[in-house]
């Protein structure tokens, strides 16, 4: 996957005999599927784009119909894979909001004080916890607020932090 493409879901099973997949949404907001129109992934062996022609939301899973694939058969070449969406059909940001993938890999810095490269992001409902880890595999967790996260540079491959007064002790 090339960083062209944004991971929306995954395809867990098929559902029912006309082709219709059950997919897993790897979103914050799963009524973003709701807008989707262009999905790609990987089917049989090469990446290929589909017509979104149907989606609803099915007890936390989302049920979505693609242009052709009409049978079961069709349906079960894409289990276990990754729904794609190119960042061209992706949503708009808003100001301060990234995308998981892009921040992942970035080297967290307090001042001029190298914490770790963040590796993880925990999405806990009110906000999301950062997990940073340093040279000697010890994580880090800093709350994803304006407060704490004062910068991102995607391109720079940085993120300057303030960590709150207590929330570390050995930093």
């Amino acid at each position: 996957m090339t960083n062209d493409y944004l991971a929306v879901g995954k395809v867990i099973n098929t559902h029912g005999i006309k082709g219709e997949i059950k997919v897993m949404p790897i979103t914050s907001d799963i009524s973003r599927f709701d807008y989707l129109l262009y999905v790609t992934t990987n089917y049989e062996g090469t990446l290929k784009e589909f017509r979104v022609l149907k989606c609803r939301i099915h007890k936390g899973f989302v049920l979505i119909t693609l242009k052709g694939i009409e049978t079961m058969d069709d349906a079960e070449k894409l289990k276990g894979q990754e729904l794609l969406v190119h960042r061209k059909h992706a949503i708009e940001l808003e100001e301060d909001e990234f995308f998981i993938c892009d921040i992942i890999g970035l080297d967290v810095y307090e001042e001029d004080k190298l914490l770790g490269r963040l590796t993880d992001v925990l999405e806990t409902g009110s906000n999301d916890v950062y997990i940073i880890t340093d040279e000697n595999k010890k994580e880090i967790l800093i709350p994803a607020l304006k407060s704490v996260v004062l910068n991102v540079d995607i391109e720079g491959k940085r993120m300057q932090v303030k960590i709150p007064e207590g929330l570390i002790d050995d930093i």
